[in-house]
């Protein structure tokens, strides 16, 4: 990219990234992850996302719940981390005796990742790629 520059125009991106890249999925452009890295990194779509799920889930009443459709895997990985942070219990202190009553837990995962059967992919292949979780806020 960077000796082919300047470059004008997003079809010639793609053909710099097409030379580079010559092997390539069946039916998918070979410039498809350049154009959603880079759109990505502009939008700070990873940034956007932690601070959209807090805020999400600072605005839930005790019993909401929050739901995430994640399209790729650092989505994905984003909102599991969010997820799991948000349902385990606070850290204690080492050999402190505290009762179980005691630890209030926020929240409880009530979807782990449930992806789109197969009749559904074949109406909607978008779909292959989706994955939903839902956590629910007790405190």
């Amino acid at each position: 990219i960077v000796a082919a520059r300047p470059l004008r125009t997003t079809g010639e991106l793609a053909a710099v990234v097409r030379q580079a890249q010559p092997r390539v999925t069946p039916g998918k452009h070979p410039a498809t992850r350049t154009f959603q890295a880079l759109r990505m990194v502009v939008n700070d779509e990873l940034g956007e996302l932690d601070a959209g799920l807090a805020q999400a889930f600072a605005r839930l009443a005790p019993g909401g719940r929050l739901a995430v459709i994640s399209f790729h895997s650092l989505e994905d990985r984003r909102v599991k981390q969010f997820f799991r942070a948000c349902s385990a219990p606070p850290p204690l202190p080492r050999r402190l005796p505290v009762r179980a009553t005691a630890v209030v837990v926020p929240a409880r995962v009530v979807e782990h990742g449930c992806t789109a059967s197969s009749d559904e992919i074949a109406r909607n292949p978008r779909a292959r790629s989706a994955r939903l979780r839902v956590l629910e806020k007790l405190a």
